[in-house]
């Protein structure tokens, strides 16, 4: 990996982003540059030998790939800030800021600037992230590098900006779904006889195995449900229970409403 790789913004998001690709081995300390107002929280990337810092301009300038992490009340203007220092011929943007479109990000910048979004989950933060990705103005090069980067955090998949918003809910915001069913697996795993430590190991093992089931297999949820559900048996008494108490449709139903809370504020 040749690039230099400045991160604009420290926070949570920013930190597990830089945490992972220097874990990965994909990028070294001194290949990264990370900005951000208040660098003490970034003592331990310091400390490793990354470039810390608050000058957001000298980071581009010393930097090829730039990410731009901050909050989205933050992102105007410290990119309006850094732009003259953009070369078309050198540098790409990277977005990872929920709310800010491409169409924005392209009037500050300029058109020429490749331009980036990314939208992962928090699970960024363990390198297991589905990360959705869209661009406008890169090259096909461009585009593979950037994959390749979020291929070091997790699985990236490109889609259409006009899908961002529902990547949001069904990437990020079901992070919370997924942890809330393992909840209720956890609750009735207490109710059925086991102590609280041993029902929340249980439940989230089961719940990795059976995402490895349809991501290894690339098989449909029905396939792996068949193998388990015998007939007459407790399997499908209690899928049968679940569903007449609206298990399904409650699931379809709070996705819809994220998204239309999303989609119209």
């Amino acid at each position: 990996m040749s690039e230099k790789i400045a991160i604009i913004g420290g926070g949570n998001l920013g930190s597990s982003i830089a945490q992972g690709l220097l874990d990965s081995g994909y990028t070294t300390a001194e290949k990264l540059i990370m900005t951000k107002r208040n660098t003490a929280t970034l003592s331990a990337f310091k400390d490793r030998g990354v470039h810390v810092g608050t000058d957001n301009i000298e980071a581009v300038r010393k930097a090829e790939v730039i990410i731009i992490a901050l909050k989205p009340y933050n992102v105007r203007e410290v990119l309006a800030q850094v732009t003259p220092e953009l070369d078309p011929s050198r540098h790409i943007v990277i977005s990872v800021v929920t709310g800010i479109w491409m169409e924005e990000l392209q009037k500050i910048v300029g058109e020429t600037i490749p331009v980036f979004r990314a939208m992962p989950n928090t699970a960024i933060a363990i390198r297991e992230s589905m990360t959705c990705i869209c661009h406008q103005h890169a090259s096909q090069a461009q585009v593979d590098l950037v994959m390749k980067i979020f291929s070091q955090l997790g699985v990236p998949v490109p889609i259409d900006e006009k899908l961002m918003d529902a990547a949001t809910v069904l990437g990020a915001c079901g992070i919370a779904y997924a942890l809330r069913f393992i909840r209720a697996n956890i609750q009735g795993g207490i109710e059925i006889g086991f102590d609280a430590r041993t029902a929340r190991l249980i439940a989230a093992q089961t719940i990795k195995g059976a995402s490895e089931l349809l991501i290894q297999g690339n098989r449909h949820p029905e396939e792996e449900i068949d193998k388990v559900t015998t007939p007459k048996g407790c399997t499908i008494a209690g899928l049968n229970e679940m569903e007449h108490q609206g298990f399904s449709s409650s699931l379809i139903k709070g996705i819809t409403a994220s998204y239309q809370k999303i989609t119209r504020g």
